[in-house]
């Protein structure tokens, strides 16, 4: 069959035209399904209450249902693993604590997945301080007397935290570190079971992530001794911070962040990007400040260098304690 010439080149253009913006116009689609957002913690927790509330905002972005699936247990070895798997197209996300992309490289000997092979970061969400806080105020109405203490009896004071190489276990190892004490380290399965047997006495300290703590210091039952930040909280400005109350080098901070699968496109980590930054808006941040939390975005680049400089800091601290891996 013969074409002629002037029939044929513009539907050769509309065909090409049509095979390049092929994969655009399927980037520009997304989402058009529900998005699930695994976080590897229990809820209840700071990282849930972020993850969800991080969720509302993207939803009312989208126009899809944004969904919050936990995944706990292992300290993050569960969860994780199954974001990594997943296919790389922007509908399986993590909101991640810290310690699951940093310390868990030096507590563990080996993981079922690599921080940063199995993950490419969309944007840092918020800091949150640290904060040592105990239950008996009249025994350790002090960071330095809780110090003393411990110092005291080697391995005789007790602290929680939400499970091995979580922040409140790093911020205990700070502490151990550069204070040359000797506590005993009890794990749990999430900051609000830590917290819980905190109250109840089961324990006797946490160095908690103060969004955890927060009520519970307002009510009187836990008592504030420092707070692992160079400033002092809004929130809580009568609790001094550790350098304040004699105890320097101690400033330790619970990041959070939004992570997808490895290999998931460019145009979705940016497009998930501008829509996080959107999402931080004046009402998040007044919510999350209320909680002793602050608001801290990034690029997929500035949280991809910090994972990478925490991986190496978090190591010197897990040998400088002279922990051995699991």
């Amino acid at each position: 069959m013969l074409i002629h010439r002037r029939t044929f080149l513009p539907v050769a253009s509309a065909l090409l035209a049509f095979t390049l913006s092929g994969p655009a116009l399927a980037q520009s689609t997304y989402p058009d399904r529900v998005v699930k957002i695994v976080v590897g913690l229990p809820a209840g927790g700071s990282a849930d209450m972020i993850a969800r509330t991080l969720g509302q905002k993207l939803n009312q972005q989208f126009g899809q249902p944004v969904v919050i699936e936990n995944r706990a247990g292992a300290s993050g070895q569960i969860g994780m693993p199954a974001v990594a798997r997943a296919a790389a197209d922007g509908y399986t996300l993590t909101v991640s604590p810290a310690s699951f992309l940093t310390t868990n490289k030096s507590i563990f000997k080996a993981l079922p997945y690599d921080p940063e092979a199995d993950f490419i970061p969309i944007s840092r969400l918020v800091n949150q301080p640290m904060v040592l806080v105990v239950n008996n105020k009249q025994k350790y109405p002090t960071a330095a007397a809780f110090l003393a203490a411990a110092k005291a009896a080697p391995g005789g004071i007790t602290y929680a935290s939400s499970g091995d190489g979580s922040p409140q276990h790093l911020a205990g190892l700070m502490f151990e570190t550069r204070t040359q004490a000797r506590m005993l380290h009890v794990p749990y399965k999430g900051g609000a079971l830590a917290v819980n047997d905190t109250l109840a006495g089961n324990v006797d300290a946490m160095f908690a992530v103060l969004p955890e703590a927060l009520p519970h210091i307002q009510s009187g039952k836990l008592h504030a001794l420092g707070l692992l930040s160079p400033q002092r909280s809004p929130v809580l400005s009568a609790v001094p911070t550790m350098a304040e109350a004699g105890l320097a080098d101690l400033n330790l901070s619970a990041w959070v962040g939004l992570l997808a699968p490895a290999k998931t496109p460019r145009p979705i980590i940016d497009q998930l990007n501008r829509a996080a930054q959107t999402a931080m808006d004046a009402e998040f941040k007044a919510k999350l400040a209320a909680s002793g939390i602050e608001v801290a975005p990034s690029t997929p680049e500035e949280l991809q260098r910090i994972i990478a400089s925490e991986i190496k800091l978090h190591a010197e601290l897990v040998k400088a304690a002279g922990l051995t891996p699991q």
